[in-house]
């Protein structure tokens, strides 16, 4: 069976290799950048520990540094599953939700003629390039010079100029021998309706190829040069080549220079695409003459994982952002969503760059707002909130908005950011929210001391409990570095908030099975100083009963175990809560109830010492716990020393 000649092509862009191979590998995390689309892994084709299996996911290829396999999608999965090509593209069309195509005895047939159209759109480029250095094209690039194009931006974007003649590209395409209905069928000439030779469809306009991912030329944009032409911009019809929805302004270049850790940016227009191009911004792409699309959207995120929209300030430009919201919302995933630049109003990319320089832009795209500031904006902005009523309104647009979003975690994330905004714009602006009065009858707070006041504890923030946790798991390990191996998955997904602690993780990891002393030395080159020292620097950390007594095996073992499933559990509560965070954007019910008991009940088991402590404590001035009968034994020896005969 053979295919439409653009189906392997949408294939390709709709699916994301590193999904499709990540169902057959575990990823290093150490070496893999999953922002960049750099992913590594031990190879499936080959028997191997060592992450030598490389994944470009924004070019789409894989390649072994060890067996030297390479391909694509679809040769991974005819590799791994041992099917033939057309059975792979089923299982990836599947996946991609396409439809696969009826069979086409003439598939061939059409790849060839669409490779003939191809050609007479290059040939088409090359013409309009000539007119342009042509003196017909003096006053083009007088323009393109005013608006600092210089020669070199106009090689590079293969800027041309179509005379103003009605039919000079279809007698310079004819006279080379192409027929006439291709050149039609590609949009660069239109039928006479009074029965004459047809004529050009771009006349006296600076003409801009759009080309497809891979380069090659499938449409034109042509900027009038004429004031009162009726449309500024023209682009080419839908063809056999082109689909407008499908197709983004310099997508090939943006790729890969997103691919190198530049932002993504979204402009509205090829001018603005060229200037931020040449002002240092290399992966920008633009939409062609209508609002963004949901398949320019996945086009985007298979880029990037954040897009940011550089959209005018103005009205118009604020409309095209909430049109993008409403798109984007039901279409969000974890880590996949969009940020927005709201320019200056009356200033595009290019006029901003231009009279304000690269390090202007620069500061709003490292600005970018969230999208849901956006959202809040747009159903608040210009309104008062001054009767229960218009609140009502408020939360229950809210609430339809946010239903659109599939993801149950993101729904709660944006739920919860959305109660915040909310509290920030209803809290009464009194006295009281800047002092807090003492209500009659209330005790009053009691001033820590300062010990406490300079604890940890106190002063760490949110994070703080869990920092504290992994300080100890990774003391006790480094105390005993013999217990990484048995503890090694735990450890790998353990989720650290400190990075010197990711990092000390990772160093632990890879030298698991080394002698105490090389483990040692490696933590603390880690950290630049003793890593042990370092990490119980905290009270908190030093006190554990495995790090006070060093060598106890069966104690870190218990400590470490213990930690962890500590770790684990306030984790699952956490993601339960974000999960059901439905008591604004959403409905409760008994299940809900049910699942937040059962995860707060694993976590007091789990806060709970793994061997019950017996031992009676007293209250310390800072508010700390002391073991009743070591404290005793401590007053014992302290009496003992006391009335000891000095020696003679």
């Amino acid at each position: 069976m053979s295919l439409p000649p653009n189906f392997l092509d949408d294939l390709r862009t709709r699916i994301s290799l590193s999904q499709v191979v990540g169902r057959k590998v575990l990823w290093d995390t150490r070496k893999s950048n999953q922002a960049k689309g750099d992913m590594w892994a031990p190879c499936p084709f080959h028997q191997e520990k060592s992450a030598s299996f490389h994944v470009d996911d924004r070019k789409g290829y894989y390649y072994c540094f060890g067996c030297h396999a390479k391909g694509d999608a679809i040769s991974f999965v005819r590799e791994t599953e041992n099917v033939g090509f057309m059975e792979a593209i089923e299982i990836l069309a599947a996946e991609a939700g396409m439809q696969m195509p009826a069979r086409d005895p003439k598939a061939q047939e059409k790849a060839d003629h669409r490779t003939q159209l191809v050609e007479i759109m290059e040939k088409a480029v090359r013409f309009f390039r000539l007119q342009l250095r042509s003196g017909t094209g003096g006053p083009a690039r007088d323009y393109l010079a005013r608006r600092g194009l210089d020669e070199a931006t106009q090689n590079r974007f293969d800027i041309g100029f179509a005379p103003p003649g009605w039919q000079t590209l279809w007698d310079h395409l004819t006279g080379q021998g192409i027929a006439p209905d291709p050149i039609i069928e590609v949009g660069l000439a239109k039928p006479s309706q009074k029965g004459g030779k047809p004529y050009d469809t771009f006349r006296n306009r600076i003409m801009f190829p759009i080309r497809d991912a891979r380069g090659r030329t499938i449409a034109f944009g042509g900027r009038a040069m004429d004031p009162d032409d009726n449309a500024k911009y023209l682009n080419s019809p839908e063809t056999p080549l082109f689909d407008k929805s499908r197709t983004l302004y310099n997508q090939g270049p943006a790729r890969e220079a997103a691919g190198k850790g530049q932002p993504l940016i979204v402009a509205e227009g090829y001018m603005d695409v060229i200037a931020l191009a040449t002002g240092g911004f290399e992966a920008a792409v633009a939409p062609l003459g209508t609002a963004v699309t949901e398949t320019q959207l996945q086009m985007l995120w298979r880029i990037t994982d954040e897009p940011i929209m550089a959209l005018d300030g103005d009205k118009a430009g604020l409309n095209a952002a909430y049109r993008v919201i409403d798109l984007a919302l039901p279409l969000l995933e974890a880590g996949k969503s969009l940020r927005f630049v709201l320019l200056p109003e009356g200033k595009d990319p290019d006029d901003l760059i231009r009279s304000d320089g690269s390090e202007a832009m620069r500061a709003l795209l490292d600005a970018a707002q969230p999208m849901v500031n956006l959202l809040w904006r747009r159903e608040t902005e210009g309104r008062v909130f001054d009767s229960p009523e218009r609140k009502a309104a408020l939360d229950k647009t809210l609430r339809e908005r946010l239903r659109t979003i599939q993801d149950p975690s993101l729904r709660g994330h944006y739920g919860e950011e959305i109660k915040r905004l909310r509290w920030e714009l209803f809290r009464p602006a009194s006295k009281a929210d800047r002092a807090p009065a003492r209500r009659f009858g209330a005790p009053a707070l009691v001033k820590p001391a300062e010990g406490t006041r300079a604890s940890l504890l106190v002063s760490g923030g949110k994070d703080v409990e869990l920092r504290l946790r992994e300080a100890v798991i990774l003391a006790a390990l480094i105390s005993t570095p013999e217990l990484i191996a048995e503890f090694d998955s735990q450890i790998e997904g353990m989720s650290c908030v400190d990075p010197d602690h990711a990092a000390l993780r990772a160093c632990l990891l890879r030298h698991a099975g080394d002698a105490p002393e090389a483990v040692q030395a490696a933590a603390d080159a880690i950290l630049g100083e003793p890593a042990l020292e370092k990490l119980c620097r905290a009270r908190h950390v030093a006190i554990t009963p495995c790090l006070r007594n060093p060598g106890d095996r069966e104690l870190a073992r218990l400590t470490i175990a213990e930690e962890l499933a500590k770790l684990e559990a306030g984790i699952g509560l956490d993601a339960e809560i974000a999960e059901a965070a439905e008591d604004l954007y959403g409905s409760a019910d008994e299940t809900l109830t049910w699942r937040l008991s059962q995860a707060a009940a694993a976590r007091q088991s789990a806060q709970r010492a793994q061997s019950e402590d017996k031992a009676e404590y007293d209250l310390g001035p800072n508010g700390a716990a002391i073991n009743r009968e070591e404290r005793s034994a401590f007053a014992a020896l302290m009496e003992t020393i006391r009335f000891e005969k000095p020696r003679s």
